[in-house]
This record gives structure tokens, C-alpha cells and sequence, in this order.
């Protein structure tokens, strides 16, 4: 799989006030985002798409650009990028909070040890579920 995708974008601002954009992607429906102009609808199109496909196992066909323009004849299509690594290095996972019950002389010997509980249970869990 490949760090940058790209996917054919319909740009529309047939619904909204004063110039603003919703972008969608034909092949990516749960990725829809918007801009006050054409180059913040191009920005945070870009966003939403790397969002949502950029943890994908596999991506979605790539439909035929002329085909998407042809059916939307009102809209601006063009294709949109996302750059899938920068994505991964800015998207913050979220953290959970779980509290534990373990043995109290197991605790202590491995508080002395410096070794970090949470790191330690992430090791394990993902250790368990692999």
C-alpha cells in the first residue's frame, strides 16, 4: 500500500451560503467535509479523506474521474490527495483510563524495577489480541 492516495472529489456549493464548498468522495462516503472557498475545500477535503482511510487495510476502487464529472455537471470534481503517513504521525489516539487489581508484593518489586505499568499492560493486551 501506498502513502498518498488519491480519490475523485465533488465540490459543491449549490446548497450553501456565500461561496462555502461540501466536499464529498463517491468512493469514500463517510468522507464528506467543507470550505469557505475552493482552496479550503480542496485543504480540508484532503483531511477528511486521509481521516478516514488512513488506518484502512485496503482502499476503496478509485472510480473513473470522467465518469464522476459526467454525473455531476453542477459541482466541481477533481481529484484530491491525502498524504496517509503525515496523517499517522498527527492523528492522536485516544487513551483510556483502567484501573487494576494486581498482587501488592508484585507491585512493589516492579515499582523498584522502574517498570511502567501502563506500557506493560499495553504490551500485553496487544500481545493477547495478536
Amino acid at each position: 500500500m501506498t502513502d498518498v492516495i488519491a480519490y475523485p472529489a465533488i465540490l459543491d456549493n449549490n446548497e450553501n451560503d456565500n461561496g462555502v464548498y461540501t466536499v464529498t468522495f463517491p468512493d469514500v462516503p463517510g468522507a464528506i467535509s467543507e470550505g469557505k472557498d475552493v482552496a479550503h475545500a480542496l485543504k480540508n477535503g484532503s483531511e477528511a479523506l486521509g481521516l478516514m482511510l488512513y488506518d484502512a487495510k485496503e482502499y476503496p476502487k478509485v472510480s473513473d474521474l470522467s465518469k464522476v464529472e459526467k454525473e455531476n455537471p453542477d459541482a466541481i470534481v477533481t481529484l484530491i490527495f491525502a498524504d496517509l503517513a503525515e496523517i499517522k504521525r498527527t492523528v492522536k489516539k485516544p487513551m483510556v483510563k483502567k484501573n487494576t487489581t494486581i498482587p501488592g508484593d508484585l507491585a512493589q518489586k516492579a515499582e523498584e524495577a522502574g517498570i511502567n505499568f501502563s506500557q506493560t499492560l499495553a504490551d500485553a493486551l496487544r500481545e493477547k489480541l495478536a
